[in-house]
């Protein structure tokens, strides 16, 4: 059965460059998706069962058809992007108002950095304000649980509720434990991955990257290419797809 679920990278080009990157995204990267086949793809998942598909990358703002792709699934599935918001300014963010997707996850890749943080909390206070539903991604390396505990609490100070949080737990490097996500939460319930307590396949989810290879999550460095564009094709690949961990 199809995923109900797909995250879909859409390129691995992204200015901000960070080092800890999953898919080691840079400001040359690239893509392979053309808007016409991946709107296609995805109507057929859709027809197959899928509910919700998110767009990531790299930076789904530097994908040239983006706003397109979004515009062509509106009212076939639940439609989100995660963006570093660097971008989200002028003309891009008046296109995106238009396109209308269901959500708008902004990623906090540095709670040391105070600018970043109050960058971000801004930008979905203004979604808000132009009715975009949106929520924020804190990442959360273990060497810093003190200042993301305190980024935690800027954000629900700014009004931003537990409910629009998604506590991300860095990955294959500073790993923070579950115990200690829970401490920067202020040990109350959360949003966070759903291998955060233990590595595992679920067979609602999955992800393809922007070279169109299929894994069980973004992290993992099992995959498979996608022979072709079609539901039926994922489910196939999907089967017996094994699962490396990530750490």
């Amino acid at each position: 059965m199809t995923p109900q679920r797909i995250s879909i990278e859409l390129t691995n080009q992204c200015s901000k460059h960070c080092h800890f990157c999953y898919n080691h995204s840079h400001h040359l990267g690239e893509t392979r998706w053309q808007a016409d086949e991946l709107v296609d793809f995805i109507k057929d998942c859709a027809k197959s069962g899928t509910k919700a598909v998110s767009f990531g990358g790299g930076e789904p703002l530097e994908y040239p058809n983006l706003f397109e792709v979004l515009s062509e699934l509106q009212g076939v599935l639940f439609r989100s992007i995660t963006s570093n918001g660097l971008h989200l300014h002028g003309d891009l963010l008046e296109k995106l108002v238009i396109a209308n997707p269901d959500k708008v996850h902004l990623s906090i890749h540095y709670p040391e950095q105070k600018e970043e943080v109050k960058r971000v909390i801004n930008q979905v206070k203004l979604l808000d304000s132009l009715g975009i539903r949106s929520g924020i991604n804190l990442l959360v390396p273990q060497s810093k649980l003190q200042v993301a505990t305190q980024t935690s609490q800027m954000i629900l100070e700014a009004g931003i509720n537990r409910e629009r949080i998604v506590y991300l737990p860095m990955r294959k490097m500073d790993t923070p434990t579950p115990q200690e996500m829970a401490t920067v939460a202020g040990g109350k319930p959360f949003q966070s991955m759903t291998c955060l307590m233990q590595c595992g396949i679920s067979s609602r989810f999955c992800s393809i990257a922007w070279d169109k290879t299929v894994a069980w999550c973004s992290y993992t460095v099992s995959r498979r290419s996608l022979p072709s564009l079609t539901a039926v094709s994922l489910d196939a690949i999907l089967q017996n797809l094994p699962l490396v961990f990530c750490g």
